[in-house]
């Protein structure tokens, strides 16, 4: 059922941009670039998406086919992990090359280093904690979750692009082996918050929904 759910949400509900926007990891390796948009990307894909689906009815639609109605709160959270999983691991390879092709660095802002994909995880953990919770209220009003998930991830995208730029967390911002075993701590930071906060808002969403009148 799991596999199934999944496969009507890529072929009906995902809006052809989501695609486009899941597959831009690659931007990691475009010199002198705001690495962190890879990431506000992810979340842009995800919000046209849920609004696409309320264009054609789609959680109407779901919600007549013979499954649960969690399954479709399911659904819809398989499609955004679907998608947060996808384009980091499209971008680790242009990661590990542009240290090859670009040793100068980024001057625009964070490298793709270690606590690049810690403050990542934790960006995408917030987003799923606020958007789909607030989604799932209404299951209708994508536009309003969206602008209210901004508001926690965006400081964590300031502070990761504005940190590197202050000599004292220039280690941030390195790519050598020393320091990227310094910043182990924000990868594990992330890799434990992104998993707790989408579980919290799986069970949140599932509760909300079930008081949605369709």
């Amino acid at each position: 059922m799991t596999s199934k759910l999944l496969y009507k949400e890529l072929r009906l509900a995902a809006h052809p941009n989501l695609f486009v926007f899941t597959f831009l990891g690659f931007l990691v390796i475009v010199p002198a670039y705001p690495y962190s948009m890879v990431f506000i990307f992810g979340c842009i894909a995800i919000c046209a998406t849920f609004m696409y689906g309320r264009e054609t009815n789609d959680i109407y639609y779901t919600t007549l086919l013979p499954v649960k109605k969690r399954d479709v709160v399911k659904a819809k959270f398989l499609l955004v992990l679907a998608v947060q999983m996808v384009q980091i691991l499209v971008s680790l390879p242009f990661a590990v090359l542009r240290v090859f092709v670009l040793p100068d660095g980024n001057p625009a802002g964070i490298e793709a280093n270690v606590a690049f994909y810690g403050f990542g995880f934790i960006i995408y953990g917030l987003f799923n904690l606020v958007f789909m919770t607030q989604f799932f209220k209404t299951a209708h009003k994508a536009g309003k979750a969206f602008l209210l998930a901004l508001i926690p991830a965006i400081p964590v995208v300031f502070a990761m692009e504005a940190l590197v730029h202050f000599p004292q967390f220039a280690w941030l911002d390195s790519i050598t082996g020393e320091e990227m075993l310094r910043q182990l701590p924000i990868l594990i930071a992330g890799i434990v918050t992104y998993p707790i906060f989408t579980l919290i808002a799986y069970r949140i969403s599932l509760r909300r929904f079930d008081m949605v009148d369709l």
